[in-house]
């Protein structure tokens, strides 16, 4: 259980297999979100359809609401929301640092209002890790220290730093949940590489995170929130020689389309992203030649799917007229079937750069699709 078989590699590119108590992920793979233990407006059939191999729940959201005492009690998150394949669920660190004003950092670490109900609640790297054994995901990610992006020298050394103490902690408290259990092997942990902007940090977490381990897969965060991305590409390029070959790699919060191509092509196997459904409630949609605007006019006699080359079940069914129409009649149903065509879309972009590692053709999908994506402007 848990392991990972590297395939084949073009460059930095790699097609893997990793095989969780659940099931088995072909890599490189988009891992949509659900935040709430559902993937926003959608069937958990309709995300399988849509070919997710693996989906991703929220400890913050899930502990708030219905809390993890109401999941265990059903079986564990698998069962409660009645998704078979592999799930993820991260620390909830990136929503609790994402609270600001209504938290308060210590070495413990974080107190905080929750936005629910405004009551006072506090997370650990303990906690964390308890919510996560007791929601029964395959894989838990540890609690870590997130840094805004762009932030300075200092304030990243001292994420990453507390990020590393914080590890230690999270390790020790699942070995002791894992060791107590009549099924210790289960979940997973995996650590998180920090360090902002700052390759020689960065390098410093993945070094003090990899002599923490042994770990079966290593995450990188704290990226996507606000820097440029030729940033983003700088920092995974020079993570990269350094991460475990053997292990798959995992990019947290990432997950436009053309950021899935370029962290592929940076050694990247694992991504995850809730823009697929947030930009489809707002009739926003992905397609090879770019991004459309649903609402837009010129769509209102249009025939044609959103994306001819599309195979999702919106693209074979519905045009993009009738979608316009859903959503100036204000129609849920709009919002929903964007929001598959967009999953879908991300999906088989890893479906796609797989099929061309393993054909040895991977660099020229990489050119051939960013110069086609990018021929098409976002519509006004």
């Amino acid at each position: 259980m848990f392991t990972f078989t590297l395939e084949r590699t073009e460059g930095a590119a790699r097609a893997g297999r990793l095989v969780l108590p659940h099931g088995v992920v072909e890599t490189p793979a988009f891992m949509p979100v659900g935040t709430l233990g559902a993937v926003r407006g959608l069937h958990p059939a309709e995300v399988a359809d849509a070919g997710a191999q693996i989906i991703l729940g929220n400890t913050y959201h899930l502990h708030l609401r219905p809390g993890e005492d109401v999941i265990a009690a059903a079986g564990g998150l698998h069962r409660f929301t009645t998704w078979p394949r592999p799930m993820l669920t991260d620390s909830g660190g990136f929503q609790v640092f994402s609270l600001e004003t209504l938290r308060t950092i210590s070495e413990e670490g974080v107190a905080f209002a929750s936005h629910v109900d405004g009551s006072a609640r506090f997370l650990s790297p303990e906690r964390a890790i308890e919510i996560q054994w007791s929601l029964g995901a395959d894989i838990a990610m540890a609690f870590d220290h997130v840094v805004p992006g762009g932030a300075e020298r200092a304030l990243a050394e001292e994420g990453m730093e507390r990020s590393l103490r914080w590890l230690e902690r999270c390790r020790r408290r699942h070995a002791e949940l894992a060791d107590r259990a009549e099924a210790p092997d289960r979940q997973t942990l995996w650590p998180i590489v920090q360090g902002g902007t700052f390759a020689d940090l960065r390098r410093r977490s993945l070094d003090a995170s990899l002599g923490q381990g042994p770990w079966t897969g290593t995450a990188i965060g704290g990226l996507s929130v606000g820097e440029p991305k030729p940033v983003m590409h700088r920092i995974l390029e020079e993570l990269e020689p350094a991460l475990p070959r053997d292990r798959p790699r995992y990019l947290m919060g990432v997950g436009f389309p053309e950021d899935l191509v370029e962290g592929i092509a940076r050694g990247i196997d694992v991504f995850d992203c809730v823009a697929a459904t947030r930009n489809g409630r707002h009739g926003s949609a992905w397609t090879m030649a770019g991004r459309v605007n649903v609402r837009n006019a010129a769509n209102r006699f249009d025939e044609n799917p959103l994306d001819p080359e599309c195979d999702c079940a919106t693209c074979r069914r519905f045009s993009r007229a009738y979608l316009r129409h859903l959503f100036m009649a204000e129609e849920i149903l709009g919002l929903r079937l964007v929001s598959l065509h967009n999953v879908r879309f991300l999906v088989r972009i890893g479906e796609q750069a797989r099929g061309a590692i393993l054909a040895g053709t991977f660099e020229q999908f990489r050119r051939e699709w960013s110069a086609r994506y990018n021929q098409g402007k976002p519509a006004e």
